[in-house]
């Protein structure tokens, strides 16, 4: 038999990381929709950060929204089970025929969870239309609250989460302007050593829970040693002293083409 079922689109709605100001038009407008809510939360009943956000831009939480559970743990069979019942949630929610909105702090595409379960979900049924909306990510929030730019002109850009490692991170200093850590509440006492070691400390800028009510820009890293930071903190780097090779430009490469022909 032939599946006939008429399934809900599902929204990832990026919210931004915090200042409901940064939540876009297209996002607000898609909360507002009718859509079932769901919304991530790390253990049963517990405070959603995403959900946070919208309630602090004056949007009341609908009486039908629904919590999934995303566990902080590493732990893969119980991180497997948990996307499993997220995912299986989700369709059954969508199989009712209306559409269901995720709500995404940041950006729905960089390092969300949004990504992964609709990955799933469409594992489950191939046929589920997926919107995802764009939005802003904490780390470009970040740079505006600063004053620092991520990057200029023909500057290089990374972006990677802080457990990668000190030995990863040190070699990346040495390829990019500027580098992001996400998440470096683990290793925050490394990478400031590191960081003070190789002369960047005073370029470089900690920012905790960016864009919402209890943001924290710190310049001064070294007062931050032994300290314990909140999980949604990341670092920008700049690194001015990183030595940059010789750039190819495209303009240039015609002008010596010309002229290698003009010499023939």
């Amino acid at each position: 038999m032939t599946d006939t079922k008429t399934y809900g689109k599902l929204i990832g709605a990026s919210l931004g990381p915090g200042d409901p100001d940064l939540i876009t038009r297209r996002a607000w407008t898609a909360l507002q929709s009718g859509a079932r809510w769901i919304y991530p939360v790390k253990k049963a009943q517990e405070i959603s950060y995403a959900l946070s956000i919208v309630q602090n831009g004056g949007l009341p939480v609908p009486t039908d929204a629904v919590e999934l559970v995303f566990p902080m743990t590493r732990d893969a069979e119980a991180l497997g089970k948990a996307w499993t019942r997220a995912a299986r949630r989700t369709v059954e929610l969508l199989a009712e025929g209306r559409d269901v909105v995720f709500l995404v702090e940041g950006d729905a595409s960089t390092f969300a969870t949004f990504g992964h379960l609709a990955r799933v979900v469409r594992e489950i049924v191939p046929e589920i239309e997926v919107d995802t909306i764009p939005g802003v990510s904490s780390f470009t929030a970040a740079a505006a609250a600063t004053g620092l730019p991520l990057a200029e002109e023909d500057e290089t850009l990374a972006i990677i989460p802080t457990a990668y490692g000190i030995g990863v991170i040190e070699h990346m200093l040495d390829e990019f302007d500027t580098l992001i850590l996400l998440k470096v509440k683990p290793l925050l006492d490394e990478v400031i050593e590191l960081l003070e070691r190789r002369g960047i400390l005073a370029t470089s800028c900690f920012i905790e829970k960016v864009g919402s009510p209890d943001e924290r820009i710190v310049r001064d890293l070294a007062t931050l040693k032994g300290e314990t930071v909140n999980y949604l903190s990341l670092l920008i780097v700049r690194n001015a002293k990183r030595q940059r090779g010789e750039l190819r430009r495209g303009c240039r490469q015609r002008k010596e083409a010309a002229e290698a022909r003009a010499n023939a």
